[in-house]
């Protein structure tokens, strides 16, 4: 049939819908918010330091005034909630108990109350709750004989939870992954009068090869062994479903998926299975890839960063933990 026979008058032509920039704002589905953003910061106990992460260009680690400026800056560009990961200011305080994790003067938790008292309400102040930075062995439980105990690691897991309510943290996000660990928590802030504080559970957390950047920043890469038998299996799709309902079943107020580029497809598998607010952690090995790849002239950065973020909020995520939040914003990317 030639061309000269088909009447396209009067009918669809989808290409009306992305004629300028205007009309593409008008009918776009997905939007991107500044306050959707969770930041993580890596913090350290001192009062001034700020140490560039090499394997993670345009982040470094903190001190607390560092931190302060930092955040202050991050709120006036609509960033409104941070997530903190420390570690202790000397290897030689690394236990094999991970009992620096709940000092009251770690660096978290002097981070956390010197953030609310700075910034009150305005900010979320959200801290990773897990062992894997304090202990000498490098694993997110205690360990015996070379085995990760579940059960046995519990209680030190909600030390640490109680330690960052107590300074002030809004939302404590276990990240660990031991069985059990959503429910002694939410009991434990109970206990103590932590009713109102929020348990944002790393419901769905794979055992990944994307986190070396991250393991380089908090010096918690283990030093025998790996995360496999606690951390998901990357194969598997329902066992998430299984995870996030065992984590709302045991009192989370929120769920988080990590990593995010890789699962796409378990993201939208979870929201579709809950109606709890949804997280998603664009993690470390996601960020640095593009950096390197941006830095040698293979990828527009500022492209494919917003189709990333915006993959993850298409595929359902209510949230995204990334280090690209900052550069988007002020770079108008999204």
């Amino acid at each position: 049939m030639s061309n000269a026979t088909i009447n396209t008058s009067g009918r669809s032509r989808p290409r009306r819908l992305r004629k300028n920039q205007t009309v593409r704002n008008l009918v776009a589905e997905t939007y991107i918010s500044p306050s959707q953003f969770i930041v993580p910061h890596f913090v350290l106990g001192t009062e001034n330091a700020e140490i560039p992460i090499p394997s993670m260009p345009g982040i470094s680690e903190l001190g607390l005034n560092n931190l302060l400026s930092t955040i202050d800056a991050d709120l006036k560009i609509g960033i409104s909630s941070a997530l903190l990961f420390g570690h202790p200011d000397n290897a030689a305080h690394k236990t094999a108990d991970g009992k620096a994790a709940w000092d009251p003067n770690g660096a978290v938790q002097k981070a956390a109350s010197n953030l609310k008292k700075e910034f009150g309400d305005n900010l979320n102040v959200m801290t990773d709750v897990c062992l894997c930075a304090y202990t000498d062995h490098g694993h997110c439980g205690l360990i015996e004989n070379g085995n990760v105990l579940n059960d046995a690691s519990l209680d030190p897991l909600v030390r640490t939870a109680l330690s960052h309510a107590e300074a002030g943290a809004d939302v404590v996000a276990p990240s660990d992954m031991m069985d059990g660990r959503v429910a002694a928590i939410r009991d434990g802030l109970d206990k103590a009068g932590h009713s109102d504080v929020i348990l944002l559970a790393y419901a769905v957390k794979y055992a990944s090869g994307y986190y070396g950047p991250f393991r380089d920043a908090a010096d918690s890469a283990p030093n025998k062994g790996d995360r496999q038998s606690y951390q998901m299996d990357p194969r598997n799709l329902l066992e998430a479903l299984r995870e996030a309902k065992l984590d709302e079943q045991e009192g989370a107020d929120m769920l988080m998926v990590k990593p995010a580029l890789a699962y796409l497809d378990v993201i939208q598998a979870v929201r579709n299975s809950s109606v709890l607010p949804l997280c998603a952690y664009n993690v470390s090995g996601e960020y640095a890839a593009i950096k390197a790849a941006s830095a040698n002239g293979w990828l527009d950065e500022a492209t494919v960063v917003r189709e990333n973020l915006m993959a993850i909020r298409r595929a359902g995520a209510d949230q995204i933990i990334t280090y690209h939040a900052r550069d988007a914003i002020k770079g108008k990317w999204l």
